[in-house]
């Protein structure tokens, strides 16, 4: 199913994170989370491991992707990104990268066509290795620290209590149906729809 067409181009969908068991429901890795609710609700399965990605490709909308989660570590995302979108030719216009975003509240997403990093060192990382900041991108609200004195690292690396799960899920799923829009009808429907 997945190559009936040829002539269709490929996207890459990127949800960024950190790897290993300690990381699972951490703020930063909610890029992570928002790839694996696209990967359960498409039906793709992150078969491969290569480029330091695990990665599966499926079909969304329309359009034939590649979902990848990056296992090099939040703050060096664009070592894995680089070769896996050069070894399957996508240019930066056909990728949508998936992260964290302490700046919104948690259960709202953000879309951006592009622009700078905004001191997220895994976005960061990707617009070094590509040498563009037109990359597409979804922010997935997090929440800001209760307190300036608060160790930015511990958290963003801290996990959601369990009151805001609702809420989480909620930004995923919109997520979700934010990635679709932009397949179907472009990243400025997309914003019009979802932006919080």
């Amino acid at each position: 199913m997945f190559f009936k067409n040829k002539t269709d181009t490929l996207w890459l969908v990127a949800g960024l994170g950190n790897p290993g068991l300690s990381y699972e429901n951490t703020r930063h890795n909610a890029g992570f989370m928002a790839v694996d609710r696209l990967a359960a609700k498409h039906g793709v399965a992150f078969e491969k491991h290569k480029f330091e990605a695990v990665y599966g490709m499926g079909e969304i909308a329309g359009r034939r992707v590649i979902l990848a989660k990056p296992q090099t570590y939040m703050n060096n995302s664009g070592r894995a990104v680089l070769p896996l979108a050069g070894f399957y030719k996508i240019p930066p216009e056909r990728m949508l990268f998936l992260f964290d975003d302490i700046s919104l509240d948690v259960g709202k997403i953000r879309m951006r066509r592009k622009g700078s990093h905004g001191g997220h060192n895994g976005i960061k990382d990707i617009i070094e290795c590509l040498g563009t900041e037109e990359l597409m991108r979804v922010k997935i609200g997090v929440g800001e620290r209760p307190h300036r004195e608060t160790n930015l690292k511990d958290w963003v690396l801290g996990k959601f209590p369990a009151e805001q799960q609702a809420a989480l899920d909620q930004a995923l799923d919109t997520t979700c149906l934010a990635v679709e829009e932009i397949f179907t009808h472009g990243i400025d429907s997309a914003m019009n729809l979802y932006n919080s």
